[in-house]
């Protein structure tokens, strides 16, 4: 019987969620919890990729179980497992349903803050230099991609996305006194995009890019001359639909 697990990860000490040679990953550590309860090797196929240090407050991902499960298993596994993932719930579903390639809506958010705070430093990118954002502008960037279906501007060089194509159903900033933060959502991901388009916006709110560049090079399909990559800790998958 296929079955879906919804969970939670802080992923500051993984990789990543894929599983990896030398280097932990979130796939892993859940797939040797349910292999050494269940006793027997148990692969687990996730909704996607996240990068190393980024967070799921809303993962889902599926695996196959023929037997039994023990007594009060989800409580055990979660004791078990370690304190950076808890699993929210484990349910059977249809033989052909799948975590990664049956998702049609995905969303993520990037937070950013203002105010140094040591205690949220694996959750929020701070950013000193938030005088000198131009929100405005930076909201207008955000829209512009609305109005593309192709993103290779924002996709990590070296991918083996078949496509560059992405449905988007929202881009847009929500600015408080002391934070900001992208809400984007898509029926799909290119590698890195997120964090790729939080860099655009921060350059373009910066003035070191303007809507004219970022326009162009998404009606030409070519890198932008000036990319930037922000830190992953700040980025939170938080929505999956099927």
């Amino acid at each position: 019987m296929r079955y879906f697990i919804d969970l939670a990860y802080n992923g500051t000490n993984f990789s990543g969620w894929q599983r990896q040679p030398n280097a932990p990953s979130v796939q892993e550590t859940i797939e040797m919890a349910f292999a050494t309860l269940l006793r027997q090797p148990i692969e687990i196929t996730g909704c996607g990729r996240t990068d190393a240090g980024v967070h799921a407050r809303h993962y889902t991902a599926h695996f196959d179980f023929a037997g039994a499960f023990p007594t009060n298993f989800l409580n055990r596994l979660n004791k078990f497992i370690c304190n950076t993932i808890v699993i929210k719930s484990i349910y059977p579903v249809e033989p052909d349903a799948h975590a990664r390639f049956g998702a049609v809506r995905r969303a993520y958010e990037y937070h950013i803050t203002f105010v140094k705070n040591p205690f949220f430093i694996e959750t929020q990118w701070f950013y000193a230099d938030f005088k000198r954002l131009n929100t405005v502008e930076m909201q207008a960037a955000a829209a512009l991609l609305c109005n593309y279906t192709e993103f290779f501007p924002f996709c990590k060089t070296h991918s083996d996305s078949a496509t560059m194509s992405c449905h988007l159903f929202r881009c847009e900033w929500v600015f408080e006194s002391e934070s900001a933060v992208l809400h984007i959502a898509a029926n799909r991901f290119l590698r890195g995009m997120v964090r790729l388009i939080v860099g655009m916006c921060i350059n373009v709110g910066t003035g070191q890019l303007d809507l004219k560049t970022v326009q162009s090079a998404l009606d030409q399909q070519i890198l932008l001359k000036k990319s930037y990559s922000v830190p992953p800790n700040g980025l939170f998958l938080t929505e999956i639909l099927y």
